[in-house]
């Protein structure tokens, strides 16, 4: 499922493919690099702004590319500093970017660690039944344009919000692919969007600080692990048995444990990396004791990082999150065989922070409005 747009997004281009567009109507090399520093480094928002670049050069531009694919919909603030943004894309497709903000005391807010969780797809296809971004399928993949473009609205943001950042820099610490959709499931978008992020004549971040979180699609996974730039991998498990995770995650009964834990064990040697393990907890689902001694004996077998994230109410799902003593006893297990565990507390929950909560109820309201 894929959308084409009258115009691609210029986002979408790497420094070859934009050089080789420019060749062919006779412009030289170097403005390739020139445009790209436009976009990435001085944030330029519209044509006018690459005052460098003849007016000629500047008018095809804007006849063949669409310089800013996405458009701001909605900025919602949670009280914890978490931020949302939902984004529209040019066939009013919306999808929501996460701002996660870690405030550092000594320091000041406008110096936050921050964590930025994009999106691959718009829905998704996974039906992990806990999940909001499902509720109403997959609708279509992002193109690697419009997934980089997500990156750039948050830069926008942030870069009005701390006007003594450089500009040139990406403004924020970490980036997630773990938004709405899978990103393993749109493969070559995904690869695309990372390389041209990581490239210096891009965003020039650095592949460490890039996480992919993945559902459990083994064959991409494993394909992942033998891509050059070294991203760090996540993987949702959220059941430590194949019987509790095929409860409430579908993609289960094609990769069961037996072919998951291999794959991620192979990407974790090829790469030298630790991955991590993310657990949602829901209560008298996967919050048993017994099931943090399966997930204790995956951690230690895999060198894994394990995120407990207790569960994010979503509006017409009878799931809940365990109490916090329940969440306590759960990551003592963990805790007490010395498996690295963070236990999250809750983010953005006034703002409906959860994937896919925002997108799906301005769908609704626009429908309601539309009636």
């Amino acid at each position: 499922m894929k959308f084409t747009p009258d115009k691609p997004p210029l986002t979408g281009e790497t420094l070859d493919t934009l050089t080789t567009r420019l060749a062919e109507q006779g412009q030289p090399t170097f403005r390739a690099k020139q445009i790209l520093d436009w976009v990435y480094k001085k944030r330029a928002r519209t044509w006018d702004e690459m005052t460098n670049l003849p007016k000629p050069l500047r008018a095809w531009l804007d006849t063949t590319f669409d310089l800013v694919p996405t458009s701001l919909v909605l900025h919602k603030e949670s009280h914890d500093v978490t931020d949302k943004l939902l984004l529209e894309m040019r066939d009013g497709s919306l999808i929501e970017t996460v701002i996660i903000r870690a405030p550092q005391d000594d320091v000041g807010e406008e110096h936050s660690r921050k964590t930025i969780c994009i999106s691959t797809q718009v829905g998704c296809a996974m039906a992990c039944v806990f999940c909001a971004s499902g509720l109403a399928g997959l609708k279509r993949d992002l193109s690697a344009g419009e997934i980089v473009a997500q990156l750039l609205q948050v830069c926008y943001r942030e870069d009005a919000r701390t006007p003594r950042a450089r500009p040139e820099l990406a403004s924020f610490d970490n980036i997630v692919v773990m938004g709405m959709g899978e990103p393993l499931a749109n493969y070559d978008a995904l690869i695309r969007a990372l390389t041209i992020l990581n490239a210096e004549w891009g965003l020039g971040f650095g592949a460490r600080r890039i996480t992919v979180s993945t559902s459990g699609l083994v064959p991409k996974i494993l394909k992942l692990a033998e891509e050059p730039l070294g991203f760090r991998l996540a993987v949702s498990l959220h059941g430590a048995t194949d019987e509790v995770r095929e409860k409430i995650m579908p993609i289960n009964k094609a990769y069961p444990l037996a072919k998951l834990i291999p794959a991620v064990r192979e990407f974790s040697e090829k790469h030298g990396r630790m991955i991590t393990l993310e657990f949602i907890l829901i209560e008298d689902v996967n919050d048993s004791i017994d099931q943090a001694g399966e997930l204790r004996d995956i951690a230690r077998d895999l060198h894994a990082h394990v995120n407990i994230i207790p569960y994010n109410t979503v509006e017409g799902l009878p799931w809940k999150r365990p109490s916090v003593e329940r969440q306590e006893s759960f990551a003592d297990v963990l805790r007490a065989a010395r498996v690295p565990v963070t236990l999250r507390r809750e983010k953005g929950h006034d703002i409906a922070a959860a994937c896919g909560q925002l997108r799906l109820k301005t769908e609704k309201d626009r429908e309601l409005a539309a009636m």
